[in-house]
Formats: C-alpha cells, sequence, structure tokens
C-alpha cells in the first residue's frame, strides 16, 4: 500500500494528532501481528463515527498515540525494524472489529469486510469464456449504478453498450444542482470499495464533488466510450425464437432505432423521475414553478418570497440556503421529519486526515469499517419492532425510544425560544420509520423572522401564491417543489414486455417485486440494478448495494456463458420464496408498521422501494447466485 511519510518528526506527530483512534489501532494491530493493545486494558465506548477518540480517557489516548507514532516512525525509516506481520486470521479480524466499536460484532462481517476492504488484495474478476465474444448487453443509464456495472463487464469481458437520456455520467448527481445538495452519509463509504476517495473535503460530500468522483471514476474505466448520450429507452420486448431483447431507443431530435442486445441491464434508479403533486391551479402560477431536480438556475431569488413544498431531504438541504438570500420563505409541510444532529455535516476535513487516508497502510479501510457499521448495520436492531414494547405508536423498542428522547431534547435546543413550533416539528410516528434525515441547521432556520413553517393544507395554488384550506393565502414570486421521485414506479415510463408477451407493468400491476431486487420470471436475462427492495433506510450506501448487484449480474452472466447458454429466466418459485421471505423480515421493520405513510409504499400498500435487510445479509444473498434459482435456455 503506499505511503510517504513525511521526513520530519513534526509533520507525521501532526498526523498521528489527527487520527481516528479506534482507527489507529486497528492499523498498529495490522502492522505489527501485536494484538496486545486489545487485551491490555484499552476499551473504545460504543459511539458515533465522529468520537476520534473512541471515548479514551486522556492518558490512554496518548498512550496509543506513542505505541502508532513509533511503529509509523519504522515504517517511514524503511522498514528494518518493522518485519511485514502475517495477514489477520479470521478470528484475530472478528476481534479487531469488535475491539474497535466498542460492541459485540456479529462474526458473518468477516468474510465480507475481508472483500470490502481488500484485505487480502484485490480481488480480481476474471474474463469469461471465449464465448462471450458474441454477447452484448445494454445497460440503461449512466449514473452511479450504471458505472458500477459497466466496470464490472469491463472486467469480465463483456461487450456492452449504455444508453443515457442525459448528456453526462452521473445520473442523479448530474440531474440535481439545487442549492444545499449534497450528499447524507458519511463521504468515505458513499465511494466504490475499489475507488476510494482519500480527498474529500468534507465528511458529507457537496454534490459537486459527488459529480466529479463519479465522472473521474467512469472516465478512468473508458465508461464513457460505451455510452450513447442524449438517447432514452423507449421500450425493450425479448425475443423468445431468438433469446435477444430489441431495444427502440429515441435521439434528441425524436428519431428512433432498435438496437438488439442479449442482455438487458435496468440502470435507471429509484430517484430519477420527479414527483410533481397534483394541486389544482398549480399550472396557472405566474412566477417560476419547478422541482428541486429541475432547478432553475435562470430565475434569481435573491430578495423574493419562494413557497417551498415539502420538508423530505431535497427541502431540507435548500430551505437553509434559501434563507439566507430571499425576504421570506414559507414552509409547506405536510408531515414533519427526524432529523439527526452530526456535528461532521459541514465539517472539512484536515491535511492531516487526508494524509492518514491515503499514506498509512489500512488506515483507510478501517475508517471505512467503522463508517460503514455506525452509520448503517450498527443501527438496524434500532429500527425493528419489539412485540412486548408497549408504546408502538411513538417507538418501536428500548433504543428506539432512547433515540426519539435524543432527537426531541436536539429540537427543543434548536428552537430555542421558539418552542411554540415544537409541535410542527416533532413527528407522530417512530425514528426511522421514514427517511431519517440530518440536521444541517434545519431547525434554527425554522426560528428565523423570514422563514414561515405552514402545516395546514394546501387548498390550490392561485396566479400569485397558495391558497390553504382555511382560506388563508400566501403571495409568492416563485415556488419550488421539494416533493422528490416517483420512487415505486420501476422502470417507468419504459415498457418492458417478456418472452411471455407481457409487459412488466402488466406483471407488476401496483406492487412491483423481483427475486432479490433484480431479477423478474417471464423476463429472461433482464436484470434490474437499485430494483424493487434495494433501497436502504436504516442507513448505508446504496453504491455498495450496486457493487453487489453488479457482481451478481455478472456472476449470472458468467454461468450462461461457460455453461453455453443463450439465456436465464428466474424461477417462479424462487422469486415467490425470496419475496415471501422479505415480507416477512419487512413486517418487523419500522417503516412498514400500518400507521405509517411513507414514500417507500407501492400504490398496492405494500413497501416496495426499500430493503429490511442489514447490508452483510444482502451482500451474502447476492455474492453467489444459486443456479437453482434460473431456467437456462440454448
Amino acid at each position: 500500500m503506499p505511503h510517504a511519510f513525511p521526513s520530519d518528526d513534526a509533520a507525521l506527530v501532526n498526523a498521528v494528532e489527527a487520527a481516528n483512534l479506534p482507527t489507529l489501532a486497528l492499523v498498529l494491530i495490522q502492522l505489527t501481528g501485536d494484538a496486545s493493545v486489545m487485551r491490555d486494558g484499552l476499551r473504545f465506548k460504543r459511539a458515533s463515527q465522529q468520537r476520534m477518540d473512541g471515548g479514551l480517557d486522556e492518558a490512554s489516548a496518548r498512550g496509543l498515540r506513542e505505541r502508532a507514532l513509533a511503529v509509523l516512525r519504522a515504517l517511514r525509516d524503511g522498514g528494518a525494524q518493522l518485519p511485514p506481520a502475517p495477514p489477520p486470521s479470521h478470528e484475530l479480524l472478528h476481534e479487531m472489529m469488535s475491539f474497535s466499536i466498542g460492541a459485540a460484532v456479529p462474526p458473518e462481517y468477516v468474510a465480507m469486510m475481508i472483500e470490502d476492504l481488500q484485505l487480502r488484495g484485490v480481488v480480481e474478476r476474471t474474463a469469461v469464456s471465449a464465448a462471450a465474444s458474441d454477447f452484448n448487453a445494454i445497460i440503461i443509464g449512466a449514473g452511479a449504478s450504471g458505472i458500477v456495472a459497466s466496470i464490472e463487464l469491463g472486467r469480465l469481458g463483456i461487450a456492452h453498450t449504455l444508453i443515457e437520456k442525459n448528456e453526462d455520467v452521473g445520473g442523479t448527481w448530474l440531474e440535481n444542482t439545487y442549492p444545499g445538495c449534497r450528499v447524507d452519509l458519511p463521504s468515505h463509504f458513499y465511494a466504490m470499495s475499489f475507488e476510494p476517495n482519500h480527498a474529500w473535503s468534507q465528511y458529507f460530500a457537496p454534490r459537486e464533488e459527488i459529480f466529479a468522483y463519479l465522472k473521474g471514476v467512469a472516465e478512468k474505466y473508458r465508461v464513457p466510450e460505451r455510452v450513447r448520450f442524449g438517447t432514452e429507452v423507449v421500450s425493450a420486448s425479448y425475443d423468445d425464437a431468438h433469446k435477444r431483447w430489441h431495444v427502440v431507443v429515441r435521439d434528441r431530435q425524436g428519431k428512433q432505432s432498435t438496437l438488439h442486445a442479449n442482455a438487458l441491464i435496468s440502470a435507471v434508479g429509484q430517484l430519477n423521475r420527479p414527483s410533481i403533486p397534483s394541486l389544482r391551479g398549480l399550472d396557472r402560477f405566474k412566477g417560476a414553478a419547478f422541482h428541486t431536480a429541475q432547478w432553475r438556475h435562470d430565475v434569481e431569488l435573491r430578495g423574493k418570497r419562494v413557497g417551498v413544498i415539502g420538508t423530505g431531504a431535497s427541502g431540507m438541504q435548500l430551505v437553509p440556503k434559501l434563507a439566507d438570500v430571499c425576504e421570506r420563505v414559507t414552509i409547506f409541510q405536510r408531515s414533519p421529519q427526524w432529523s439527526v444532529p452530526n456535528p461532521d455535516y459541514f465539517r472539512t476535513i484536515s491535511p492531516a486526515k487526508q494524509w492518514l487516508l491515503q499514506h498509512v497502510p489500512y488506515y483507510a479501510a478501517w475508517f471505512r469499517f467503522r463508517t460503514f457499521y455506525t452509520s448503517a448495520d450498527g443501527l438496524h436492531a434500532s429500527v425493528q419492532l419489539d412485540p412486548k414494547w408497549p408504546h408502538p405508536e411513538r417507538s418501536l423498542n428500548a433504543d428506539n425510544d432512547r433515540i426519539r428522547t435524543l432527537l426531541i431534547e436536539h429540537i427543543q435546543r434548536e428552537l430555542g425560544s421558539r418552542q411554540d413550533l415544537l409541535d410542527k416539528c416533532v413527528p407522530d410516528y417512530p425514528p426511522f420509520a421514514k427517511r431519517m434525515l440530518l440536521d444541517n441547521g434545519w431547525f434554527r432556520t425554522l426560528t428565523r423572522d423570514n422563514v414561515a413553517l405552514v402545516t395546514d393544507d394546501i387548498a390550490c395554488v392561485t396566479d400569485t401564491g397558495v391558497e390553504l384550506s382555511n382560506g388563508v393565502r400566501h403571495e409568492l414570486d416563485a415556488l419550488v417543489l421539494a416533493t422528490g421521485f416517483q420512487a415505486t414506479r420501476f422502470l417507468w415510463p419504459m415498457t418492458i414486455t417478456g418472452g411471455h408477451g407481457k409487459t412488466l407493468q402488466e406483471v407488476w400491476g401496483a406492487d412491483p417485486r423481483a427475486h432479490l431486487g433484480i431479477t423478474v420470471p417471464g423476463f429472461p436475462n433482464l436484470f434490474v440494478l437499485y430494483g424493487p427492495n434495494t433501497n436502504l433506510a436504516h442507513g448505508g450506501s446504496i453504491i455498495f448495494h450496486s457493487e453487489c448487484q453488479s457482481r451478481y449480474i455478472g456472476a449470472c452472466m458468467r454461468m450462461l456463458l461457460e455453461g453455453g447458454y443463450a439465456a436465464l429466466d428466474c424461477k417462479p418459485a424462487a422469486y415467490e420464496a425470496s419475496n415471501a421471505r422479505l415480507d416477512e423480515a419487512q413486517a418487523r421493520m419500522a417503516w412498514a408498521q400500518p400507521n405509517v405513510r411513507n414514500w417507500y409504499r407501492s400504490e398496492a400498500g405494500r413497501i416496495a422501494s426499500t430493503s429490511p435487510y442489514r447490508l452483510v445479509d444482502y451482500w451474502s444473498m447476492t455474492h453467489v447466485p444459486d443456479p437453482n434459482d434460473f431456467t437456462f435456455m440454448r
């Protein structure tokens, strides 16, 4: 692993002082093979990723830094005093993980983390056999998941073309350019495992950096060379006789043409088609009205009266920025959101920390593990219903109730003298029942003189503003729709027709499903990335899920080609069984409780977008496809 340590001790000391101590301890063990640091009384407290000291007292922290400094000096000076340590055993890795977190980490994480962190080196994908020479695939979409899929197929030597409606890669990170847009999970986990980014400027990177990262990765792997930009898929139909997909595409000028492929991969995601509310009179509004995903940079909002409909993720990110420049911001809220305080939300990453990630062996890998566990799977138990819990209307279990109390206390502190806003700000559902947001100054913004939070229903939009059900009118110069996306209308508005002549829409009706979120019976060689029940609500990175799905799809294609087959089709029994297991697990989750309304539900009322599983569960389910789940055709 690369390391170019500073020659003077002062710079090295500065780097060690900036280190995340639980991460540094794991680096120390792995570099030396000496696990005594875990067994001499040093204990980290179970805490969030933001606790850089791991809860250690000052003397213990100083002792750990001194030990690490000595090892890094030896490595800097040529490593003569630091012979290579053997790779940690599974047992030692498991102990290291639990030690770092300050709580028992289940043993099933070891195998996943060996691969994700590349602790045994990079997992190579060998090209499939020569049978792949006449095989080609079409990937619909060149966003994050499309990029990951293209890289995976490229490693396997499978020819493919990406169809992208925009003029560049990046997907939602290309399209969403509203003020305040940024990632709402730690940047170092919102990255491909094989392409870590050590140069993030902030712990929660702004949109511009996420887009630049995705574009840079795409260019490194020459993905744009395989993309037909400015082209949209209209329909796709499977030709059962020839075992091929016929894909109708339309360019910017409206000209249609037909492409042919052995396999079709949808990478259009869930957050790509804006949801426009059905508000009476919206088309009459004389000011500028637009969705956050279609931001009008030509509209000057400084000094204007701006209405914002919606208080989800985009609304919460946007409003504080608008409040800084607008004469007045009026927020129209249907329901409040739980919002978690995080001191790192706007915090920049110091050069010393960036240097640690770039140069100290294993530091970036173990920092990613701690980020992964503390911001995702470590929270999973707190979002499940305890059937014996006496207050299911407000919380799900004791830990969930503790989180609720802490969040309400945070809201009270932030509102200060404006406790009159408390009832409007505290949700009436358990934490995690809807998407958890990060507080970016939202509650303090609500207390500003030029901000109004409106909770009465909207009756209609007028020529000059919004009229409420109680007759009150709000005069506006512009109206911003922070109303999210049509997340449960998968692959819409494309028409996808299977070998049986039925469309996906006909098969699904109002309730989209897929085997592992990826395959659907009757649609041979069709694979879906970020499909039904693969969104993450308890925390985690959708890029991680895209890697799992792309690896699974690549393995399916390997089975197909090396077995001499033309197509594979998911068996109905496998499809039904996996969805039955999913629905059983889903019933325990916060977002599936019957008293909760959220955008995760399909028109049929079933949770269709979100996964009930830990990331480690989904990694295991998709790591190696089961050939018994498929019918193979020649």
